[in-house]
């Protein structure tokens, strides 16, 4: 990608907004291609919520390969796949190493820095690319635009004005709020024309009408190793194994975000969501049935349960939970329930609780370059666009490649 000013020109100016990873790889390969790029932050610092995401590991992307990888986009695999034909798993791994850090495959396929952290790999591009020639400006909130086009910004010591050839906005999702990804550009966007999805949770916990009882006793408990069962809108059926958490409001963890929408859409059609845990996926209904007709020898029925299944006493829960405190009076009954336990999902979590949020600009409302049609000049890059993935990697990759398209446009458009 170049477009680099004849000698003497003066360098069309770019405005990035959002210091998030799509903002700061926007900005990054605006800058390679010879553009004077201005990359306004709402916080004190850029990439807060990539730092927060990164607490327990950063995990930058995963090494399933493609088109297994395009599938985790679900409805927009194919444009998604589009980006990462630009900018793949294997590209980012050589832009970090670009930046000194090399990284590794986990157990899981997930890929992380070597010394997993966050930190050092956004210290290190923020240098670069001041050093590049990025002017960084915090503490700038976008508003908007003014009559004439410029952009308005919320800054310490009042409103200002900027104008740019071009805008680039990379604004992150609604989840994380007290990090910048408040969604609140939405409505901006959406009284200039842009066709909009709205804003819901994704990878996210759902609500359960737990018992006083159960949610007391048990609330952060893990359920390990479990399968989960459910079906899609269409009625297929869907199997994954895994490990979740019994929390205070209802269920959460890898598991539950892995499948978060297809039971958040059921959710909207529905009213509510059927998830179904396998809680021993190493035995048959059958041989539960013979385990449990063993003799109890003087033992309750919950201490005979756990002993003779294998399960720990968060699992019992469960099927207490769900049969009632005389569950041992129908052995079948228990025998199925180990294998297919009925949960009755009633929301999703709020989305200032979420790792991600699905929605936000339709692709539709963009060109091939990702510039929005109603606004010629102005490109979308990130998680405000209208895609979603499971955790693992796939979110960042996404925001990488798709920031990529769009500074490609940017120089495309500005020739």
């Amino acid at each position: 990608m170049s477009s680099r000013a004849e000698p003497g020109a003066v360098a069309k100016r770019v405005a990035v907004i959002g210091g998030g990873p799509a903002g700061l790889f926007a900005a990054e390969r605006l800058r390679a291609a010879g553009l004077s790029v201005d990359l306004y932050e709402a916080k004190g610092s850029p990439g807060r919520k990539f730092l927060i995401a990164g607490k327990g590991g950063l995990n930058l992307t995963h090494s399933e390969p493609r088109p297994q990888f395009d599938s985790r986009y679900r409805e927009r695999a194919a444009e998604v796949a589009s980006w990462l034909d630009g900018f793949d798993a294997d590209a980012l791994r050589r832009w970090a190493q670009g930046l000194g850090v090399d990284t590794y495959v986990g157990s899981s396929g997930r890929v992380f820095p070597l010394d997993r952290k966050a930190a050092p790999l956004l210290r290190g591009w923020v240098r670069r690319l001041k050093e590049q020639g990025v002017r960084f400006h915090v503490q700038h909130r976008w508003l908007g635009w003014n009559g004439d086009g410029s952009l308005r910004m919320q800054t310490g010591e009042g409103e200002a004005t900027v104008t740019a050839d071009a805008t680039v906005l990379a604004l992150g999702g609604g989840s994380w709020p007290e990090l910048g990804s408040d969604g609140a550009w939405a409505e901006a966007l959406r009284a200039r024309g842009v066709d909009m999805a709205p804003l819901q949770p994704a990878n996210c916990g759902f609500d359960i009408d737990w018992s006083g009882h159960f949610r007391q006793r048990h609330a952060g408990s893990p359920l390990k190793p479990v399968v989960a069962h459910c079906r899609d809108l269409h009625g297929t059926p869907l199997q994954l194994q895994g490990e979740c958490v019994a929390s205070e409001y209802g269920i959460e963890g890898s598991l539950v975000y892995a499948i978060a929408a297809d039971l958040r859409e059921t959710i909207n059609r529905d009213g509510h969501a059927l998830l179904e845990l396998d809680l021993v996926p190493g035995r048959d209904e059958a041989r539960l049935r013979a385990d449990l007709s063993r003799p109890r020898k003087g033992r309750s029925f919950g201490e005979h349960l756990r002993r003779a299944t294998g399960i720990d006493a968060a699992k019992a829960a469960l099927v207490f939970e769900i049969l009632g405190k005389d569950a041992g009076n129908d052995l079948d009954t228990v025998a199925r329930t180990l294998k297919h336990l009925p949960l009755r999902l009633l929301r999703p979590r709020p989305m200032a609780e979420t790792i991600s949020t699905a929605g936000g600009v339709r692709l539709e409302a963009t060109d091939a370059g990702l510039m929005l049609h109603a606004l010629p000049g102005v490109f979308c890059a990130g998680e405000m666009l209208d895609w979603e993935a499971p955790t693992g990697g796939y979110l960042l990759t996404a925001c990488y490649a798709s920031a990529l398209r769009a500074a490609e446009g940017v120089v495309e458009w500005l020739r």
